[in-house]
């Protein structure tokens, strides 16, 4: 099983193989999830203080925020234009 490191904006990656849902910001119940996951320390900002448009959840119950939008970080899970690690 190969690593698959993703961009999600400014310079950082997320590991593909880690990642369950790729969700947009606005509903209250992924609002909850972020403020439940920054009490836990379990809270990734991404964002560099720009709009959060995408949360990351991963399978380690660590929860991403990106300032890209979710269609474009799942176009680069199902495409080749992410940075792969060949070992």
């Amino acid at each position: 099983m190969s690593l698959r490191l993703i961009n999600i904006g400014f310079g950082n990656v997320v590991s593909a193989n880690r990642i369950i849902s790729i969700v947009s910001p606005e509903s209250a119940p992924i609002k909850r999830i972020i403020t439940v996951a920054r009490d836990n320390n379990k809270l990734v900002d991404a964002t560099y203080g720009r709009r959060t448009r995408a949360v990351i959840i991963t399978d380690s119950d660590h929860v991403v925020l990106s300032a890209v939008q979710p269609e474009t970080v799942g176009g680069r899970v199902t495409s080749h234009d992410d940075m792969s690690e060949e070992g």
